[in-house]
């Protein structure tokens, strides 16, 4: 069956046409003319910002008039991750998208559901005629997941709504009113190359089949880091062995955890049995630790043509040790709301190219002060680990929870009319755009909702059908009983 004939078909067409639209981040620039000639074609008044941010507005249902602005917000990138057998071209390929039982998935990429389907629900919005409501604003951003770009760009005033319905939660049920803020570190290690000598041979050390995930969803299911994971296989060869490495990769994106990586090493000929044995032993230790939440995960080692150079092995040691001494995970639980994670590391990058080991990693906390606790802790091991540079970037606050306001109100009481539950207030680890925004429009009351997706920004991606059909009801009653101004 096509996504396009599962119900509410308004919302599911327009997300199937997003999935035909190449959208990775920062190559946004197929999608931002689809959405501004969307806009137009529906005859709405259309907004296209310096940045790429597009607004779409229209006037209030008949007898609505009076009610409080609206702005449905979500974002138009998607994360590109695909699996190594795959031949999927991210820049040129639309998403192939498939009914899977109860989900919607894709055939080994991401799905992009994370958000397309929170700017198809709100595209929706805009044009189903039955929905009633009070002026509605839809707000699709640039480049949120590689450093929520568009948020920062965006001008105040430009918007004229009062509250913010931002539609990037990825679990129905739960009223998001909080979520916590980030920071990229980035270190960096300058090295020189040197001539592999004879009596050398090459191996490549690859690993693949991890979960990976959302650095800030699935931080907490405590998953293997792929970079971590070949960082403590290399130390014991490099130190007992001789191993050189030619080349280290792992990893594509900060707010995703490396579920693959490899090493190209320079092994002495005469310990290539000794040093592929010692990895194995390793792998296989590390594949117990993480049999419950890693199960997939599988070793290679290949022989292949020894590289006719390899990284300085003074600079490359102490960058494996900052690697494995740098903390990648979860610091510290929340201790005011059950189950939440207050702080957090993801070591998410590292690259080995033109005389500089890069190791990059985000930070995510609820609280300011842990987070640049944690700052300082990685710019001090990096250091003690002679890098060279270690450079902050990207820094946000969290979104600060106010639990009793007039939407939050509205949203509760519709949650349980429409589902006959309660339904649950929370604030989520993952970054989202309130935080930037709301500061910039101080006047707003803000919340986040959305159907249930699993695995975002992994090939594993998923969005559950019914789920979306739900959300779609409960959006529609939201956007009927908003308050009078």
């Amino acid at each position: 069956m096509s996504i396009q004939n599962l119900e509410p078909k308004v919302v599911w067409n327009n997300f199937y046409q997003l999935t035909q639209i190449p959208r990775p981040s920062k190559h946004e620039e197929k999608v931002i003319e689809y959405l501004y000639n969307w806009g137009k074609a529906h005859g709405f008044e259309t907004i296209k910002d310096a940045t790429g941010n597009i607004i779409i507005r229209v006037p209030a249902t008949p007898g609505m008039e009076n009610r409080k602005g609206v702005i449905l917000q979500g974002h138009m990138d998607m994360v590109p991750q695909k699996t190594s057998d795959s031949a999927h071209v991210f820049l040129t390929d639309p998403i192939n998208a498939y009914v899977d039982g109860e989900w919607v998935t894709a055939d080994r990429t991401t799905l992009g559901a994370d958000n397309g389907i929170g700017v198809a629900l709100g595209l929706a919005a805009l044009e189903d005629p039955s929905v009633k409501h009070g002026p509605l604003e839809v707000l699709v951003t640039y480049d949120e997941e590689t450093g929520m770009t568009g948020a920062n760009s965006l001008e105040p005033g430009v918007l004229k709504g009062d509250i913010l319905l931002n539609l990037d939660s990825e679990e129905e049920g739960e009223l998001c009113v909080g979520c916590a803020g980030g920071l990229d570190a980035a270190a960096t290690f300058n090295y020189l190359k040197y001539k592999t000598p004879a009596g050398y041979k090459g191996l490549k050390v690859t690993v693949k089949g991890l979960q990976g995930g959302h650095s800030g969803m699935d931080i907490s299911l405590y998953r293997a880091n792929a970079n971590k994971v070949v960082a403590r296989m290399l130390l014991p060869v490099m130190e007992m062995f001789g191993v050189k490495v030619a080349s280290f990769t792992g990893g594509s994106l900060r707010n995703a955890i490396p579920f693959e990586a490899e090493a190209q090493l320079v092994v002495p000929k005469e310990n290539l049995d000794s040093v592929r044995k010692m990895l194995e032993n390793s792998f296989a230790v590390i594949k117990e630790e993480f049999k419950d939440s890693d199960p997939g995960a599988v070793l290679f080692l290949e022989e292949e043509p020894v590289s006719a150079k390899f990284i300085q092995n003074s600079v490359m040691l102490r960058a494996v040790k900052a690697m494995l001494a740098c903390p990648s995970g979860v610091i510290r639980m929340s201790r005011t709301m059950e189950g939440l994670t207050e702080t957090s590391i993801n070591m998410a990058i590292v690259r080995t190219e033109k005389g500089k080991i890069s190791i990059h990693s985000l930070m995510r906390s609820a609280v300011d002060s842990a987070k640049e606790a944690l700052a300082m802790r990685v710019r001090c091991i990096f250091e003690l680990a002679g890098a060279d540079m270690v450079v902050f970037k990207g820094g946000y606050s969290g979104w600060t929870p106010k639990l009793d306001t007039p939407v939050n109100k509205v949203c509760m009481e519709q949650y349980e009319k429409v589902y006959g539950k309660p339904m649950k207030i929370m604030a989520t680890h993952g970054g989202l755009e309130c935080a930037i925004m709301g500061a910039k429009y101080p006047n707003w009351e803000m919340v986040s909702i959305g159907p249930t997706i699993k695995y975002p920004h992994s090939p594993d991606e998923r969005v559950n059908i019914a789920a979306v059909a739900r959300t779609w009801e409960y959006l529609k009653a939201i956007l009927e009983n908003i308050p009078v101004k």
